[in-house]
C-alpha cells in the first residue's frame, strides 16, 4: 500500500470517527494512530509520512468542510447527505477536498483513490456511488490535469 493510500484511509477513520461520537477530528485521529501501539504486543506500524499526509486531509476537510458538503449536495441528485452512509461521505468530502485544494494531486488520481477506498471500506454499491458524484463535481473542477 501506497503511503498516500494509508493516509488517505487513516484520515477517513478520523473523520468517520467525528462523525460517529461528534468528537474533533484531529483528535480521533491521533487516538487512531495511539491505537496502533497499544497493549503487550505491537500492532500494525503506521507511516510517519502516511500519519502527516493523514493530518493535512483531515484539517483540510475540517476547514473547508461547509464549501466542500455543498458541492457534494449540490450534485447529489435525489440523495440528502443525510441519507449518505457515513463512509460514502467522508471519502467523498477527502476527495472533494483534494479536488478544490491539492493541485498537485492529478483529478484522475483522486478519483482512482476515492473510488479504491470506496472499495475496501464502503458497501457493495458505495464504489460506483461515489464514482458518480465524484464524476460530476471533477467536471466542475477547473485548471487541474
Amino acid at each position: 500500500m501506497t503511503t498516500r493510500r494509508e493516509g488517505r484511509e487513516l484520515a477517513l477513520q478520523a473523520l468517520y470517527s467525528k462523525d460517529l461520537v461528534l468528537h474533533d477530528a484531529t483528535s480521533a485521529l491521533k487516538r487512531i494512530i495511539e491505537s496502533f501501539s497499544e497493549g503487550d504486543e505491537p500492532t500494525l506500524e503506521v507511516n510517519s509520512k502516511a500519519y502527516a499526509f493523514a493530518s493535512e486531509l483531515v484539517n483540510g476537510v475540517m476547514a473547508h468542510l461547509p464549501e466542500i458538503d455543498s458541492r457534494i449536495s449540490e450534485k447529489s441528485k435525489n440523495w440528502s447527505m443525510t441519507r449518505m452512509a457515513r463512509v460514502d461521505l467522508n471519502i467523498l468530502r477527502l476527495a472533494v477536498f483534494e479536488l478544490l485544494y491539492r493541485p498537485d494531486i492529478p483529478k484522475n488520481v483522486t478519483m482512482n483513490e476515492a473510488i479504491e477506498v470506496a472499495k475496501k471500506f464502503g458497501a457493495e454499491d458505495s464504489a460506483s456511488f461515489v464514482n458518480g458524484i465524484l464524476d460530476e463535481i471533477a467536471s466542475t473542477v477547473t485548471g487541474k490535469e
